[in-house]
C-alpha cells in the first residue's frame, strides 16, 4: 500500500509539472526527428514558454498567432496551404461536410478540435468558426500587402464585438510571445492579475 501511495504521488507531481511533461515531450521528439534525418541535437528552438490566457482577447489573439505562423513565416501563402495547423483542418473538414444534408443549421466541425460555438456553452471556443475563417482571411492579408484581394476597411465581427482596436489586434498577432510575458491579456486583466499577485506591473498593460 505504501508503495502504491508513493506511487501515485509521484505521478501527481508530474502531471502537476508541465516542465517535466515538455521535457519529455522534446526529448521524445527530437530523437524520433534525429533518426529520421540521421543527426544530432535539439529539435526545437529553444525553451516552451507558458503563458495564462486571462480573456477571450487573448485566446483569440494567442489562437490567430499560432494558426497564421506559416503564412508569418512565409512557408504557406494561404490559410489552407498552412499544413499542420488548426485552421487548416478546419477549412478542410467544412469544406468536405458543408454539403452534407445534415448540415443546414450546423456548421460542421472536425471531432478531434474543440468546437467553435457561444459564449452560451461553456463546452466551445465562444466565437462562430465563420468569424474566425473571416478573421484569420482579414488578418493573414496584413502580412503580405501583395497578396491577392484588397484588405477590406470594415473590421471583422468579432473584432467588433470584442471592442478591440484594429491596431491593438495585428500588433497581437503579430508579436503574442513578445508582446506579454507570463499572462496574457487586455490592460484590465493584466493589471487585476498583477494586483492578485502582488505584482505592480505586467507586461502589455502598456
Amino acid at each position: 500500500m505504501y508503495s502504491v501511495d508513493k506511487t501515485v504521488e509521484v505521478w501527481r507531481n508530474r502531471l502537476y509539472d508541465i516542465s517535466w511533461y515538455m521535457r519529455n515531450l522534446n526529448e521524445f521528439i527530437a530523437r524520433e526527428a534525429n533518426k529520421e534525418d540521421n543527426c544530432t541535437g535539439r529539435f526545437w528552438e529553444g525553451r516552451f514558454k507558458s503563458q495564462a490566457l486571462l480573456d477571450e482577447q487573448a485566446v483569440l489573439s494567442c489562437m490567430m498567432y499560432v494558426d497564421l505562423n506559416p503564412i508569418r513565416a512565409k512557408m504557406a501563402k494561404s490559410l489552407q496551404g498552412s499544413d499542420f495547423t488548426s485552421i487548416q483542418e478546419r477549412i478542410q473538414h467544412y469544406k468536405k461536410q458543408s454539403t452534407s444534408e445534415n448540415t443546414e443549421q450546423i456548421t460542421p466541425q472536425p471531432k478531434q478540435l474543440m468546437a467553435f460555438g457561444s459564449n452560451a456553452n461553456n463546452q466551445t471556443i465562444p466565437f462562430k468558426l465563420l468569424d474566425y475563417l473571416e478573421l484569420a482571411d482579414w488578418s493573414g492579408r496584413h502580412f503580405d500587402p501583395k497578396k491577392r484581394g484588397a484588405i477590406c476597411k470594415t473590421q471583422p465581427k468579432i473584432l467588433v464585438e470584442l471592442g478591440i482596436e484594429t491596431a491593438v489586434w495585428l500588433e497581437a498577432v503579430h508579436n503574442f510571445r513578445r508582446q506579454y510575458s507570463n499572462f496574457a491579456g487586455q490592460p484590465s486583466a493584466l493589471r487585476q492579475c498583477a494586483h492578485q499577485h502582488q505584482q505592480s506591473w505586467y507586461r502589455g498593460v502598456g
